[in-house]
């Protein structure tokens, strides 16, 4: 590879609106098809940090997804802020993907893309926050991954140098390329769409796959059939919007705070 003609990928996920989310009462999944939609705010520093990567390199970038056709919203936002490419893997055989089956579906897109060097994704998404499905997509590309990447230092034609957070240290570790690499929020500070490029990408297509375009068709290595785990029960939290008010000096509230955590057991002494 010449680093002139860096070829990024970065997957992008778009994510619930709001916290107001239906929930299947039998298969546990989420209803996203009645809900508005928006683009994953961590994948935001990823796309940036590929935007950045371009400037210096040259190359391309496109942008994948996996999800129902209104997140072609999110996909046409990736091409407003400056992607060159844009590719949604949309089938309704795919609802119910766990994380595994959610790696594998994304793998399958990589591989119709064909020729990279460079995954990006965002540390988690704000739906799921497993941090998962960027290093099993690596371990199923059987590609070097990195999570908790706060820099990238260094790209030349076989290698990438980046500094990660891990624990309490920071690790600069070199990978070969091609490899993929999870960011952190604190990567970079994301651009907004640019209103000029929205007029000039209006007309651009994105590129709908189904299962029976990405290079494994086998049904049940997708959706709820292909996941290694299953959602036993979720629910959106309680709000009664029930409160106590106290007053008192610092002192006194903090012994009134510490009285009520002990007696609710949130804390022991």
């Amino acid at each position: 590879m010449a680093t002139t003609e860096l070829k990024t990928i970065v997957c992008i996920k778009q994510v619930p609106g709001d916290s107001a989310v239906e929930v299947d009462p039998v298969t546990g999944i989420l209803r996203r098809d009645k809900i508005k939609g928006k683009l994953n705010p961590y994948d935001l520093f990823a796309l940036e940090q590929a935007f950045l990567l371009r400037e210096r390199f040259g190359g391309t970038l496109t942008a994948l997804s996996m999800g129902p056709r209104q997140a072609e919203e999110s996909l046409r936002e990736c091409l407003y802020m400056g992607a060159d490419r844009a590719c949604l893997i949309c089938d309704r055989r795919l609802a119910g993907a766990d994380v595994l089956a959610t790696a594998w579906t994304l793998c399958q897109g990589i591989r119709r893309i064909a020729s990279y060097d460079l995954i990006l994704c965002g540390k988690q998404t704000t739906d799921g926050d497993t941090a998962q499905v960027g290093p099993e997509m690596a371990e199923l590309l059987g590609i070097p991954h990195v999570t908790n990447v706060m820099r990238i230092e260094k790209i030349n034609e076989s290698s990438l140098t980046l500094v990660s957070a891990l624990e309490e240290r920071l690790y600069r570790l070199k990978l070969r390329l091609p490899c993929l690499a999870a960011v952190e929020k604190d990567i970079n500070t994301p651009r907004l769409p640019s209103y000029r490029r929205k007029k000039e990408t209006a007309g651009q297509p994105i590129e709908i796959w189904t299962l029976d375009d990405l290079p494994d068709r086998e049904e049940n290595h997708y959706g709820l059939s292909g996941s290694a785990t299953r959602v036993e029960r979720i629910f959106p939290p309680c709000r009664d919007g029930k409160r106590q008010m106290y007053d008192g000096s610092g002192a006194e509230l903090a012994d009134l705070l510490l009285e009520l955590l002990l007696s609710k057991k949130m804390i022991s002494r």
